[in-house]
């Protein structure tokens, strides 16, 4: 090998490399903390959708009167809300309805891999308020059970 060739020492490749991991272990937490943050905010933007799509549906199709399951809400909600057991940034979400001519209606927003995809657990119904445990919701009948909830709005 001739002595005026340029290049990397292995010495040299190792502390990069070194330097790299040390880089990737302090950015690679905060990066899935975002992320889990950002996908429960939109947990929460996705239960105000379906709050305000049952407000909108009780006051035109539901002669004011009933509620619906988010597969009767297609032109108020996207397709993916739509569905019969929809899955949004990394949350389950389910809608009940219940009482006399469907007069309740509950939403909640479960995280699809626990401490991975959020650590939250959120709850609406017909109030609007929407309330935050660390525990999943019950939500039959259109009822939900706030009990151990906190309300975020």
């Amino acid at each position: 090998m001739n002595k005026n060739q340029k290049g990397f020492s292995l010495v040299e490749l190792l502390v990069v490399v070194i330097i790299i991991g040390i880089v990737a272990a302090i950015a690679i937490p905060s990066l899935l903390a975002s992320r889990r943050a950002a996908n429960e905010a939109s947990a929460i933007s996705t239960l105000r959708t379906y709050h305000s799509a049952e407000a909108t549906y009780q006051a035109t199709t539901g002669n004011s009167t009933s509620y619906a399951l988010n597969t009767a809400l297609g032109g108020l909600v996207d397709a993916t809300l739509a569905a019969a057991s929809p899955t949004k940034s990394g949350y389950d979400f389910t809608l009940t309805i219940g009482g006399t001519n469907n007069s309740l209606y509950c939403a909640t927003a479960a995280p699809s891999t626990a401490g991975s995809t959020g650590t939250n657990y959120y709850g609406v119904s017909v109030d609007g308020v929407i309330y935050k445990k660390s525990t999943a919701f019950v939500c039959a009948d259109g009822v939900l059970t706030t009990t151990g909830g906190t309300p975020i709005q």
